[in-house]
Parts: structure tokens; C-alpha cells; sequence
């Protein structure tokens, strides 16, 4: 088992900055990818970024440039950097572990809302 908690969002105006965090804990050592989905109102859930245990990273297009996705081993912790944020990026951001034969495990999301 792997229990993922977010933390970081909020209200934020448009062009400013945000932080989530997803802090892992349980079976964490099978994890080899974590990632951050949004979904925003009325729409489906979309990945946003990605990293593997290898440190290759994934971002979609509409946050290049804009966010970083990074990670701390020792604090067991998955960051997103969200910087030049617009009214577009508003949704709910869950974090994800692939924890390997164990599946797919996902947070219970942080709200970041941007103000026009």
C-alpha cells in the first residue's frame, strides 16, 4: 500500500506562483513513477507531469516552460512548481505513485483556483 497526501494549493492571481507537494508513505520503495493530474470543472482528469525513478521527466505542453516537477528522496516527497499561472490552469491536482505490481495510487487532490 501507498497513501499520498497533497498540500500547497489555493487562490492564487493570474501570473503568480503556487507549490504543491505530495508527501508518500507505506510500501514506497516500489515506487518508479509519480505524477501530477489535474481536472478541472466539467472536465476529465489530465496528466500534467511526471517523473520516474530514473529522473526522466514529462510535462504537457500546456505547462512547459511554466512548471517543474521535482523530487526530494530523503523527505519521500514529490514537488510542482507552478509559475506564470493562468485562469486555465484552475482544477483539482492529485498526485499519482505507480508503485510497480501494487498499481496505481492517487492522493485526494488540492484545489488550485487562479484569478483572472
Amino acid at each position: 500500500q501507498v497513501r499520498l497526501v497533497e498540500s500547497g494549493g489555493g487562490l492564487v492571481q493570474a501570473g503568480g506562483s503556487l507549490r504543491l507537494s505530495c508527501v508518500a508513505s507505506g510500501s514506497i520503495f516500489r515506487i518508479n513513477l509519480m505524477g501530477w493530474y489535474r481536472q478541472a470543472p466539467g472536465k476529465q482528469r489530465e496528466l500534467v507531469a511526471q517523473i520516474t525513478s530514473g529522473d526522466s521527466l514529462y510535462y504537457t505542453d500546456s505547462v512547459k516552460d511554466r512548471f517543474t516537477i521535482s523530487r526530494d528522496n530523503a523527505k519521500n516527497t514529490v514537488y510542482l512548481q507552478m509559475n506564470s499561472l493562468k485562469s486555465e490552469d484552475t482544477g483539482v491536482y492529485y498526485c499519482r505513485a505507480q508503485a510497480g505490481p501494487l498499481g496505481f495510487y492517487w492522493g485526494q487532490g488540492t484545489q488550485v483556483t487562479v484569478s483572472p
